[in-house]
């Protein structure tokens, strides 16, 4: 959360809002947050309206950790992470032609939420996240194929949160859980 403005009284916007959440969340998954006070704090975060409101309610958290993003662009060939990679925070993954291999099975996960934004011409993109881990897709436009998404055995406490958006022209998202 930036510094708090001149103008407390300003309307906040929905990115404000929303990087709160996650900020709250952040705060919950590391045990900064108890599980008796996680409903009343979401609940304050939505509700408040101007940003002064919005930086005291989560004033008691621990400072924010810095937000990270990377991106992975290509023209033409394949993109591919496996093994002990670090996974940013934010990750845009852009090619015109080409397939796209992500595996988070076993990647270095430092973020409670991550956001994986897909701008694909053509060619599948494969991801394949860690046990227990929640799966989000709906901002995600598919022009020629659905995306098959998995179905999970089973989210786990503490797991990530995975946001996939952006758009697919000509290819397929196939999302699938690690088997261990």
């Amino acid at each position: 959360m930036p510094s708090l403005p001149k103008d407390p009284s300003r309307p906040i916007t929905e990115d404000e809002r929303d990087s709160a959440v996650r900020r709250l969340q952040e705060a919950y998954g590391d045990g900064h947050v108890p599980h008796e006070e996680m409903d009343e704090r979401i609940h304050r975060v939505l509700t408040v309206t101007t940003h002064g409101a919005l930086v005291a309610a989560v004033a008691s958290l621990p400072p924010q950790k810095p937000d990270t993003s990377a991106t992975i662009a290509v023209a033409a060939g394949r993109i591919r992470r496996d093994g002990a990679w670090r996974v940013p925070r934010t990750l845009k993954v852009e090619s015109a032609f080409g397939r796209v291999h992500l595996d988070l099975s076993r990647a270095v996960v430092e973020h409670s939420s991550i956001d994986i934004e897909l701008r694909l011409g053509s060619g599948n993109a494969r991801i394949t996240v860690p046990r227990g881990a929640v799966v989000d897709i709906e901002d995600l436009h598919c022009v020629w194929k659905d995306p098959h998404v998995g179905v999970p055995r089973h989210s786990t406490q503490g797991a990530p949160r995975i946001r996939v958006s952006g758009t697919m022209e000509y290819g397929r998202l196939k999302v699938r859980w690690a088997r261990r």
